[in-house]
């Protein structure tokens, strides 16, 4: 028998999650009965183990991911290979990552993610300036940040926020995302009227949540920081 945990909560049903670390939680309603648990449980063995299979694998993957020359990396939807050069610099030149020959192995992911923190700062600053104009709002400033689980966010103050992962993503995604969080300076909610406005710059905007989706998926299986 499967291992589980048991979370009553005011729900009127019951749902099985399988976690990252592939631990099981059945959350329930609160007067749920232990023997019903259990037989929800027996009911779903089948996709519990399928789904602490994959994060096993997911987990594996994240245990074991690391940078090393010669591997590619992501910048607006194209791969770029990582390659050595015979100098101290490490940087993107539109060809190529590139960093020095000499550079411990433990630092080369730490030095990539500077680099792709000050590609993400120049260009969605760029990005979000143009998209304003266009859209007549005005965002108070625009930071990029470390979210792993939001490509970005718009605070109360206006106040946009973008994670320097995003840059990895296709450029129309990347257009997409800044558009999203700019809406929210025109409507703080995702009803109708703030659809309608994404809508009017990207009438494909559900494709790009599945792309984006897509690369989420892709990431939850590396260990960036």
């Amino acid at each position: 028998m499967i291992h589980y945990t048991v979370t009553r909560a005011a729900r009127k049903t019951a749902a099985i999650y399988v976690h990252r670390d592939g631990s099981v939680e059945v959350r329930c309603p609160k007067k749920f009965p232990d023997k019903a648990i259990d037989k929800f449980v027996k009911e779903n063995l089948a996709f519990i183990e399928r789904k602490a299979a994959l994060a096993l694998t997911s987990k594996q993957q994240r245990d074991t991911f690391c940078i090393s020359p010669g591997d590619s990396l992501l910048f607006l939807g194209k791969e770029y290979l990582l390659e050595t050069v015979p100098t101290f610099a490490i940087g993107f030149d539109e060809q190529r990552f590139y960093m020095p020959e000499s550079m411990p192995a433990a630092d080369i992911k730490p030095a990539i993610i500077k680099v792709y923190k000050k590609l993400a700062g120049h260009l969605l600053k760029i990005k979000t300036e143009e998209y304003a104009q266009k859209m007549g709002v005005t965002p108070t400033a625009v930071k990029i940040n470390s979210a792993k689980t939001r490509w970005g966010s718009c605070s109360g103050k206006n106040s946009i926020n973008f994670s320097w992962r995003l840059i990895m993503a296709d450029e129309r995604c990347v257009d997409y995302v800044v558009v999203h969080e700019l809406a929210h300076i025109a409507q703080h909610n995702h009803s109708d009227k703030f659809w309608a406005l994404v809508e009017q710059y990207f009438p494909d905007y559900k494709q790009q949540n599945k792309h984006l989706r897509a690369l989420q998926e892709k990431l939850s299986g590396e260990t960036w920081d």
